[in-house]
C-alpha cells in the first residue's frame, strides 16, 4: 500500500479528522477514504463504511490507531477484570523524552508501548528505562512476527510482551512483572497538572507553600520529593485516576471501531448526541 493511501488512513481515525466531521466539513480524510475504500457508498450508514474502513486497517495496515484501540476494547472494555468505574486509560502521556502510548491505572499502573509491523526497536531501550521511572509495569505490544526478536532484547527483564492477533485478540507471550525499584519523583512530579500535585500537597502537609507565582513550581516539587516514594506513587495514581470524565451510558453506544478515538476526545453530550445522528446519517 502506497504512501498516500496509508496517509488518509492515518488520518481517518484521528482527532482532527473526528472534530471536522462534528463540524459538519464535508471534505475530510474520513470522506477522501471513503471515495477510495468503500465500494458503492451510497446507500450505506456512515457506522456501516467506518466498519469497512476500520477491515482495511486490520488487513492492509494495523497502524498505531489500530494497535490502541485494540488494547482498549479488549483491555478495558471487554475484560471482567477492568471497567469504565474502575480503571481509567491514559495516553501520550509524557515521560522523560518518551510519551506512553497507553497506560491502564486502576490498583496498579500497566503502561502498553506499540510497536506495529511498522515500527523498529530503535528507541524500546530508552522508551522502557523512562516509563519504569513513572509506573510500575511495562509490556510492549506487537504482532506475532517481532515475537522472537522481543523475546532475546527484553531476556531476563520485568518487561512483558503482548501479542495483537490477527482475530484483533491478545495473547500475552511474556508477563509482565512489577517493577518499582526505578521509580522516579522528579519524573512523577513533572506528569501531574499543578491541581493535582497540589491535591496531594496539601493531604500529606495540611498546607501549601507561600511562594510566589515563579517559585511554586520548585517548593511544590521538593515537598513531594519528601513524601516516602511508594506512597508518592500511590497518592500520583490516584490523581492521575480522577482525569477521566466519560460516561459509561455515552460510550457503550460508540462503535468499537471508534472506541479509542472517542475516550480520548473529551467531547462533550452534545458531540455525543452529532456522533450518534453522524453514524446513523447515509453517506
Amino acid at each position: 500500500m502506497g504512501n498516500n493511501n496509508t496517509s488518509v488512513l492515518n488520518r481517518v481515525f484521528s482527532r482532527n479528522t473526528l472534530s471536522a466531521i462534528l463540524a459538519g466539513k464535508e471534505e475530510n480524510p474520513y470522506a477522501i477514504a471513503v471515495r477510495r475504500y468503500v465500494d458503492d457508498p451510497q446507500g450505506k450508514k456512515n457506522r456501516q463504511i467506518i466498519s469497512e474502513i476500520y477491515r482495511v486497517l486490520n488487513e492492509d495496515h494495523r497502524n498505531e490507531y489500530f494497535y490502541k484501540n485494540s488494547l482498549l476494547n479488549n483491555l478495558l472494555l471487554h475484560d471482567p477484570h477492568h471497567n469504565l468505574r474502575n480503571t481509567i486509560a491514559l495516553t501520550e502521556i509524557p515521560v522523560g523524552r518518551s510519551k506512553v502510548d497507553l497506560v491502564l491505572i486502576n490498583g496498579l499502573a500497566h503502561v502498553y508501548e506499540i510497536k506495529t509491523e511498522l515500527d523498529n526497536f530503535d528507541r524500546l531501550d530508552s522508551q522502557i528505562s523512562n516509563y519504569y521511572k513513572a509506573f510500575d509495569h511495562v509490556s510492549v505490544v506487537t504482532c506475532q512476527e517481532n515475537v522472537e526478536k522481543l523475546l532475546s532484547i527484553l531476556s531476563g527483564t520485568h518487561t512483558g510482551i503482548v501479542v495483537l492477533q490477527s482475530d484483533s485478540t491478545l495473547v500475552t507471550v511474556k508477563p509482565s512483572v512489577e517493577e518499582q525499584s526505578q521509580l522516579d519523583h522528579v519524573t512523577m512530579f513533572k506528569i501531574l497538572r499543578k491541581q493535582e500535585y497540589s491535591n496531594i500537597i496539601m493531604q500529606e502537609f495540611k498546607s501549601l507553600p507561600d511562594v510566589s507565582q515563579f517559585e511554586y513550581f520548585t517548593a511544590y516539587k521538593q515537598l513531594f520529593c519528601q513524601i516516602d516514594i511508594n506512597k508518592a506513587y500511590r497518592l500520583f495514581l490516584s490523581e492521575l485516576k480522577k482525569r477521566s470524565t466519560i460516561t459509561e451510558e455515552k460510550y457503550f453506544m460508540i462503535p468499537d471501531e471508534l472506541k479509542s478515538l472517542v475516550y480520548f476526545s473529551k467531547l462533550k453530550v452534545t458531540d455525543f448526541e452529532k456522533i450518534e445522528r453522524f453514524l446513523h446519517s447515509y453517506f
